[in-house]
């Protein structure tokens, strides 16, 4: 068993508080990892604020993450100790039908098990002040030591920096994948892409490769505008500059709307908007954002009988295990941005002011 600190969520609502937990060694089948580096994502601080019906507490929650694998247990063959990985909240198994299917991602192997944040077996490998902590997506990387399933991780280029490459767990791959497997954006396209935060980036630039020649960002926080053009954007608009909604907007803008739309912040209304904002006859709109329980998304049908597609993702389309690693080497090659995402790099012990600057949109 090894001691170290993690962030623990005790109960919803309140700021994680930094504690020694116990962290038992792998079990058949899975990995303990020492955490390197980890990111924060509005995931996490949408389980912490009580809103996910999946939400168990006390938690450590954490899912882009980045380290080294400190050991493995029995029946581990794709990753051995000293091997540089990162933590995947969709694994790979590549026996369910879902592996076996090239339209999607979403390995289904543990999925019962990591919704109840414990291990395959059922039970947990976190303890803390003698009290049994739940998993969070199969990762919880808020920890120095965590323990995932063998197929929850990938094996990555050792010389790849862990602060920065963390990202790939979630964010950056997610958005960009949208942009390539989810919409297939084709060269000369007209796009735009609602929220221009982390995930909204990575849809620009996923665009950008892509070969698109017109990238609209809409965001009400224009602080954000000269980054997003850094990232692609041709244009940045803010909805809250217009008498009209803004689908309407981007309709006039674009001669009939846009090829490709993209929501990257999980409002229903906003999903709404990012459909209406597509072309008539081929528009397709990719729901990126994660919106709160019980809601639901609405349109007029006559929106999809005229020739439009609504498409959602998960993790970019990405099928974790292989693609992870090629994604990094991407960004080793200079292919793909990913050290312009980091913001801010704080110590562990400041991760309760990480949060406070991503709601503060920072």
């Amino acid at each position: 068993v090894i001691k170290c600190k993690a962030a623990v969520a005790w109960e919803a609502g309140k700021p994680l508080s930094i504690e020694e937990v116990e962290v038992a060694p792998p079990k058949a089948h899975e990995v303990r990892i020492k955490i390197v580096a980890t990111a924060v994502c509005h995931t996490d601080a949408y389980t912490l604020s009580g809103a996910d019906p999946e939400g168990c507490f006390p938690v450590i929650l954490g899912h882009e993450g980045a380290g080294i694998v400190e050991s493995v247990g029995e029946g581990v063959t794709k990753v051995k100790k000293g091997d540089t990985v990162i933590p995947l909240y969709i694994p790979q198994c590549g026996e369910c039908k879902f592996c076996k299917n090239p339209k999607t991602n979403l390995c289904q192997k543990i999925r019962i098990t990591q919704g109840k944040g414990v291990m395959p077996d059922g039970t947990s490998r976190f303890t803390c002040k003698g009290k049994q902590i739940y998993h969070f997506m199969g990762t919880s990387t808020f920890s120095e030591y965590t323990v995932v399933a063998d197929i929850s991780v990938a094996k990555i280029d050792a010389a790849a920096p862990l602060d920065k490459v963390c990202l790939l767990g979630c964010g950056i791959s997610t958005g960009y994948g949208a942009a390539l497997n989810t919409a297939k954006v084709e060269p000369g396209s007209t796009c735009a892409v609602f929220g221009l935060g982390g995930v909204g980036l990575a849809v620009i630039m996923g665009c950008k490769v892509a070969g698109a020649s017109r990238i609209i960002g809409i965001e009400i926080n224009k602080d954000k505008y000269a980054r997003a053009k850094e990232f692609g954007a041709t244009e940045c608009i803010s909805p809250q500059d217009f008498k009209k909604p803004i689908q309407e907007v981007v309709v006039e803008m674009t001669d009939g709307g846009v090829d490709y739309s993209f929501e990257c912040i999980g409002n229903v209304g906003v999903m709404r908007a990012a459909l209406e904002a597509c072309h008539k006859g081929w528009g397709v709109s990719v729901i990126v954002g994660v919106a709160a329980a019980g809601q639901e998304i609405s349109t007029r049908p006559f929106q999809l009988v005229t020739g439009r597609t609504w498409k959602g993702t998960a993790f970019g389309g990405w099928k974790s295990v292989d693609s992870v690693p090629k994604l990094v080497t991407d960004y080793m090659a200079r292919k793909i941005k990913v050290d312009e995402f980091v913001t801010h790099t704080l110590p562990f012990d400041k991760i309760n002011e990480a949060f406070e600057l991503m709601h503060s949109g920072k």
